[in-house]
């Protein structure tokens, strides 16, 4: 007679510690994107709150009624026929790939010679890539004004190594941009690389060197696919805050530099244009969604391989 065994009930805190982070998910992702999404929804008006319609619950299902057909996609139609909006979503979209794909280049042999030195030092080399994240994130974007202006410091090593005869133009300009947003992002890169680098087995590349292969041929055949889940990892961490990036973009580009964050930030802030922002979050959240779905469906694939 085969006895059945009934799985242990979960306790109250057990179920409790499993929903916190589903809740956490529902109060500050759902419940926002709602929000955003019902002010996308809206058309500017000069009054308090700056849109309509707005609900009054009080005035029953006939208020409801009321406010659903006073919904509008014109938000959308106007983000649709502006080329401004057009261009801010594809320069930031150029400028994250971009970086992307520097920060992949420059972490990847960080990430490479910090998992390969030896234990005492990772520690140390762990805390001097997360060195800078201990000054404000403000004071370090100010330092690279100070460095990337017409005399500044690394104008002046050009000169002095002969490279330039003339100090180039580097603040305001695309390049400015890529490197403040390298230097910042590039923890965000290297740990997720280290991580999967650490625990990669290194038999398998005495084993790729005893049948002959190069060490180069080894790691792009050997290492590099079994650090894919850290590869993707570090590129979602990087690229998809860069796409909305901000400060960096406001303090070191210039209006040909014109990314999605700032034009966000002025319709919101400067024209109180607030569901043509919405509506711009939406969108550029859309966008975003792409990637982060192609990495769980690859992951899952992964899981279900065995891999």
């Amino acid at each position: 007679m085969n006895q059945v065994t009934s799985k242990p009930r979960q306790s109250l805190g057990e179920r409790l510690i499993v929903a916190l982070p589903y809740l956490w998910l529902v109060a500050f992702f759902l419940v926002p994107f709602l929000i955003v999404g019902r002010l996308s929804l809206s058309q500017t008006a000069i009054a308090q709150p700056p849109y309509t319609p707005v609900l009054d619950l009080a005035a029953g299902l006939s208020g409801v009624a009321d406010f659903v057909r006073a919904l509008s996609t014109d938000a959308y139609a106007l983000i649709a026929s502006d080329d401004l909006y057009l261009f801010s979503y594809l320069k930031s979209l150029q400028v994250a790939l971009v970086s992307t794909a520097i920060l992949l280049a420059v972490g990847l042999p960080i990430a490479h010679a910090m998992a390969r030195a030896p234990a005492r030092a990772q520690a140390i080399l762990v805390v001097a890539v997360m060195l800078p994240f201990w000054t404000s994130f403000l004071i370090r974007i100010y330092a690279w004004m100070t460095i990337l202006q017409h005399d500044g410091l690394l104008n002046q090593a050009l000169l002095a190594l002969g490279l330039v005869d003339t100090p180039p133009v580097w603040l305001a300009t695309d390049a400015a941009v890529i490197i403040g947003i390298v230097y910042s992002y590039l923890p965000f890169m290297v740990l997720p690389l280290y991580a999967s680098l650490q625990k990669l087995d290194e038999t398998l590349m005495e084993a790729a060197a005893d049948l002959g292969c190069p060490r180069g041929r080894a790691f792009w055949l050997v290492t590099l696919p079994l650090i894919l889940p850290g590869v993707g990892a570090g590129c979602l961490l990087c690229m998809i805050p860069i796409v909305g990036e901000f400060v960096i973009p406001d303090l070191l580009g210039s209006s040909e530099t014109m990314m999605i964050g700032q034009t966000l930030w002025t319709e919101f802030f400067s024209n109180k244009d607030w569901p043509v922002a919405s509506a711009i979050a939406v969108v550029l959240l859309v966008l975003l969604v792409g990637p982060i779905a192609g990495y769980e469906a690859l992951q899952s694939r992964q899981i279900r391989e065995g891999r």
